[in-house]
């Protein structure tokens, strides 16, 4: 399965998630927030216009690790990206 992963490397939970791909043996594309403005910009877009992200950001949350499918299906559940690999 390919995902891509949009997240941080200061995050834990987004290092615990690669680490999990990785042992299921996933093609991951790593969006490093902490790395990239341009693609801290296009997720802060994202983060803002998903519903998604509606409980995120009434709790104050950043909303990573944010996984995208194959699919083009947007999702914060790891668990449910490791059932499909």
């Amino acid at each position: 399965m390919n995902v891509t992963v949009i997240g941080s490397h200061l995050c834990p939970d987004t290092l615990y998630a690669l680490c999990e791909l990785r042992r299921a043996n996933a093609t991951i594309e790593f969006k490093n927030l902490s790395a990239s403005l341009a693609d801290l910009k296009a997720y802060l877009a994202l983060r803002e216009s998903e519903p998604l992200y509606d409980a995120v950001r009434q709790g104050g949350g950043i909303g990573i690790p944010c996984f995208v499918l194959e699919n083009g299906e947007k999702t914060l559940d790891l668990g449910k990206v490791l059932a499909g690999c």
